[in-house]
């Protein structure tokens, strides 16, 4: 599959739905935490910087798991809602503005560098390249996504039409959940030991709620606010006739790939 290099919108625009980001993206299942902590991607007393964190749903986990975590983002909005999250759970993780490709670390001082959901709105070579100076040798940097999958007949598929209707420049659709692309942006900017795995796991939605994880959606997020409403009365009247089970048990994949920093 050739890299194409697209981005799902010419802006992702997050910061217009943060409340909606914040209450309805249910972040990635405990099970990758697990699964990363099982390859000792993640121990506790780490110092770990997550790029384009958003509302901070990587920086929380691994502060509940015993890390050091600092979450960077250039969304002000987005930031705001990752503090309060953090206040609310009692963690310490800590968050600032900035851009994932000049992050203002000092040079091989971290443990850990995460990117969730969010490699493909990045200068993705730059970003390689600030992460590997910032690890020290034998530091990862590793790079997550938990995708729906649309297949057919399914609600995602649905959902990702309508969509279309509404955002018909929004470049999305139709994804696997797994990105090769990410492996050589890993080599190239020099590390090593490159790894991954991939397995699924459905996500449990309400059809509310998954209507508010689709306005959290870098296609819906860039709407005018009257359109955003006009897309979400339709999604609901698309899940009330055509799939009725409510809660929705939404297709889902996790894939993650990381690679080291060379230990001198």
């Amino acid at each position: 599959m050739p890299d194409t290099n697209t981005k799902p919108t010419e802006e992702p625009h997050f910061g217009r739905t943060a409340a909606s980001y914040a209450t309805h993206r249910l972040g990635f299942p405990a099970s990758m935490y697990a699964r990363l902590a099982g390859e000792n991607i993640l121990k506790r007393g780490m110092k770990h910087l997550d790029l384009g964190t958003g509302t901070g749903t990587i920086a929380r986990n691994t502060a509940a798991m015993g890390l050091h975590s600092e979450g960077l983002d250039i969304d002000t909005t987005m930031l705001a809602e990752a503090e309060r999250l953090t206040a609310e759970q009692g963690l310490n993780a800590t968050f600032r503005e900035g851009p994932a490709e000049k992050t203002g670390v000092n040079t091989e001082c971290l443990d850990l560098v995460t990117a969730g959901q969010c490699w493909h709105w990045f200068d993705r070579s730059a970003t390689a390249t600030e992460a590997l100076r910032v690890l020290k040798p034998g530091g990862h940097l590793a790079i997550c996504h938990y995708d729906w999958l649309p297949l057919k007949g399914n609600a995602v598929e649905a959902t990702e039409s309508l969509i279309l209707k509404y955002a018909p420049n929004w470049q999305a659709a139709g994804g696997n959940g797994v990105y090769p692309w990410w492996f050589r942006d890993m080599a190239e900017a020099g590390f090593v030991n490159i790894q991954s795995f991939s397995y699924d796991e459905p996500a449990v939605y309400s059809h509310q709620a998954w209507v508010g994880r689709i306005e959290a959606s870098a296609g819906i997020a860039a709407l005018e606010p009257d359109t955003r409403d006009a897309f979400k009365e339709d999604l609901l009247v698309l899940l009330a006739k055509n799939f009725p089970l409510n809660p929705l048990y939404v297709a889902h994949r996790v894939f993650c790939v990381w690679g080291e920093k060379n230990a001198r």
